[in-house]
């Protein structure tokens, strides 16, 4: 028997003909409802050629339209991403402090901003930013996006880091204190490299979400970003709304696809290093020479000369 079977039985004859029917009929169920999207879009005239052929016909489409916004929104995700990553990881750590004045505060903004939604944040900063700072309200929607991203995100990357080294043996933690560690060396030195690999899913996830949530910024403060060109583009092409929608939700398919990609590959990357290093050691020369039995005595004077088996 092997151990596939004891955690799962396999169907016999009635219940795999049972998961065939309810195969054919959820494909035919999901035919059905593709074939009636299709049908009332075509009853809309969503799928004329003309609604389609100007993303592939003219280039103005991309130069003047969605390249602009795809550049806008990975402005924002990248800015939101490379601060919110320190911001979070210092939180998390900060919320395992041993000093109170360090671990309550830090407790008190995570559970703040992870509690309240992203889109109030982003018009929070907005609100702040029209009354106490003089920046050019072009940029402000930027700001604003970037500022309530950074705030959400950060306190939720604050706590997949805590989850992340509170997830390690907790032997880790006893022998970097047995050898006199520092609780900053055996963070830095020890828990955080170890658990990097076992918090990048999560952190991956976490980063596709800031992607899409830029879209945010778009409905509510009019920040050109990928989503909110769709307005822009169904009013200069004769009103293809499903037709931008769909090019736009490719792109961001493509983008979450490319990002979750690189990170797959740096996480695999850093587990096949962890696996390799320390394979070869090389002894330091000065230990390679204690290690070394020590030399006969040189012959003292006087001494006799050692034979060497010649006449």
């Amino acid at each position: 028997m092997s151990n596939l079977s004891v955690l799962y039985d396999a169907p016999g004859p009635k219940a795999k003909a049972r998961n065939v029917v309810y195969t054919v009929l959820f494909l035919v169920g999901f035919a059905a409802l593709v074939w009636w999207v299709l049908a009332a879009m075509a009853d809309k005239g969503q799928l004329d050629a003309d609604k389609w052929s100007p993303f592939v016909t003219d280039s103005r489409v991309w130069t003047t339209f969605l390249l602009p916004a795809l550049g806008n929104t990975l402005k924002a995700a990248a800015l939101s991403i490379i601060i919110a990553l320190p911001l979070g990881a210092a939180l998390g750590i900060g919320r395992m402090s041993d000093h109170r004045w360090v671990r309550l505060p830090c407790a008190a903004i995570i559970e703040f901003f992870r509690a309240i939604p992203v889109l109030l944040l982003m018009l929070f900063a907005s609100a702040v930013y029209v009354e106490f700072t003089n920046i050019n309200s072009d940029m402000r929607p930027l700001y604003a996006v970037v500022t309530g991203l950074v705030l959400y995100n950060a306190s939720v990357i604050a706590e997949v880091v805590r989850a992340g080294i509170l997830s390690l043996p907790r032997g880790q933690k006893d022998a970097a204190q047995a050898i006199g560690m520092r609780k900053g060396q055996m963070m830095t030195q020890v828990l955080l490299p170890q658990s990097v690999t076992l918090m990048l899913p999560a952190l991956v996830s976490q980063l596709v979400v800031v992607v899409k949530d830029t879209a945010l910024g778009g409905v509510m403060l009019n920040f050109d970003e990928l989503l909110r060109s769709v307005r822009t583009i169904s009013a200069n092409y004769g009103a293809n709304t499903i037709a931008a929608f769909t090019v736009v939700a490719l792109i961001f398919i493509v983008l979450n696809f490319l990002l979750t990609s690189a990170a797959t590959w740096l996480e695999r990357t850093i587990r096949r290093g962890k696996r390799t290093a320390g394979a070869v050691v090389t002894a330091d020369p000065h230990d390679q020479m204690e290690a070394q039995p020590a030399a006969a005595p040189a012959a003292e004077a006087g001494d006799p000369p050692t034979p060497t088996g010649k006449d």
